[in-house]
């Protein structure tokens, strides 16, 4: 199936951030990458965005952890707002007040936002002569509230032609269970509008979008590009165990996520300290934006079990370099070829971007059995060590297996990228993509 796009189908890519090694931006890079292939031109609405800046267009209000944001989250999600109504009114509906409820302020800041970020957006479709929208995530999981409504009314006035990638649905996430923005969230999280084209990134999502808000959706999973196999090793990375400090004998145990609680580290850290060989964990983010308490509990985690564990986010970044003190800089591409297991001990996942990287760059891999991972991947047959909510000794014997024998390590690892090309390569997305645009665009194709 192949499209013959005009000269003027311009694509507007919309979401909080473009910046970073996040799912939702690496998703829309992959996206972004095989749109341009396709003969589209893509262009982005952010507020924080990496992308070339005369494609862009920044909004710093945006970005869900702007100050203003983060006060609207705090009471939306928190409910954190003792005193804050005027006397008058809080003695009128005093009997009234609960944790569903919110101050008048917040509702006329959200509203005062919105409108502000809708004369943006027509801006930005403007000024680009787009074609149609793309958002990510944006009206999906409500952490910039005032921009998922502002979306929603631009494509309410306009009929825009808009394709919703959903990565993460509040229900999906226990903090905003309780709130006092219900109808915000029922409005615009997801929005029910004919000319919204829903996508999903996982089966249990199109199932629950159906079932919570009576939409149908597409289901588009993650993806990386197994139809070009990562290039050989070109000596830049020939140090990096040495930076890390590995000694010869010791395996070298790769947790490439952030530090964030559904991430399930401590089972990385119990595995290295159980697993009876020398081995170190190491971990190539920071905790993010989702603050440091449970760095903090891996930390001390670490400790008490006497796990030699490196936090080594300040040299792991998206671009190779240097830091002032003179240390390297690598990047994941350069982690994971050395990498003797990667750990993937997550609870929860909206598909698993860590798990296709491990597969690409035919690493052996350590996975939780989360519910994405057992109904859209496990049953495609893929050869890796498995848990069900803690470490086994069988888990054990399976990894100490995995790390002696290179031959079964080596046929594993080609098995899985065979299997991963088939169901989860650049070119599954094309297909997918074509048949979407095919709808949004009325092609005959």
């Amino acid at each position: 199936m192949t499209l013959h796009p005009g000269p003027t189908h311009r694509i507007g890519f919309i979401s909080t951030r473009f910046a970073g090694t996040d799912g939702v931006s690496l998703e829309t890079s992959k996206w972004a990458s095989v749109l341009t292939e396709m003969g589209y031109e893509c262009f982005y609405f952010a507020g924080q965005c990496d992308r070339p800046a005369e494609r862009s267009r920044v909004v710093p209000e945006a970005f869900y952890r702007h100050p203003v944001i983060d006060e609207i989250n705090r009471i939306a999600f928190q409910n954190d707002w003792p005193n804050q109504l005027h006397p008058e009114i809080a003695g009128l509906f005093k009997d009234h007040f609960s944790i569903y409820t919110r101050p008048p302020s917040i509702s006329r800041r959200i509203q005062e936002l919105k409108d502000y970020f809708k004369q943006h957006l027509y801006d930005f479709v403007r000024d680009f002569a787009l074609d149609l929208l793309i958002v990510e995530n944006a009206l999906t999981i409500p952490l910039n509230l005032p921009l998922g409504l502002a979306i929603t009314e631009l494509i309410a006035e306009t009929g825009f032609p808009t394709i919703a990638h959903h990565h993460d649905f509040a229900w999906e996430r226990q903090r905003f269970m309780v709130n006092c923005v219900g109808d915000y969230l029922a409005a615009a999280f997801p929005p029910r509008l004919p000319s919204i084209r829903h996508v999903v990134i996982n089966s249990v999502q199109a199932s629950e979008l159906g079932r919570r808000a009576g939409l149908t959706s597409r289901v588009i999973p993650n993806v990386m590009d197994f139809d070009h196999p990562p290039p050989p090793p070109d000596g830049y990375a020939d140090g990096l165990r040495a930076d890390l400090g590995f000694k010869d004998d010791e395996y070298f145990f790769l947790q490439p996520t952030r530090i964030i609680q559904r991430k399930g580290i401590e089972h990385a850290i119990e595995l290295t300290r159980r697993i009876g060989l020398p081995a170190k964990l190491v971990i190539s983010h920071a905790a993010g934006d989702e603050g440091t308490e449970y760095e903090r509990r891996v930390r001390e985690y670490a400790a008490l079990l006497k796990v030699n564990v490196c936090f080594e986010a300040d040299i792991v970044a998206e671009q190779r370099g240097r830091l002032p003190d003179g240390r390297k800089v690598y990047t994941l591409a350069d982690l994971y070829p050395q990498a003797d297991l990667v750990t993937y001990p997550s609870s929860i996942e909206g598909f698993g971007n860590a798990f296709l990287e491990a597969l690409y760059y035919r690493r052996p891999i350590l996975v939780n059995n989360y519910s994405i991972y057992e109904v859209d991947i496990k049953p495609k047959g893929f050869k890796v060590i498995e848990f069900d909510g803690f470490i086994s000794e069988a888990t054990l014997h399976q990894v100490r297996q995995i790390l002696l024998d290179e031959a079964l390590a080596a046929e594993w690892a080609e098995h899985n990228y065979q299997l991963a090309r088939r169901y989860f390569s650049y070119s599954v997305l094309r297909l997918r993509l074509s048949s979407l645009l095919a709808d949004c665009f009325g092609y005959q194709v």
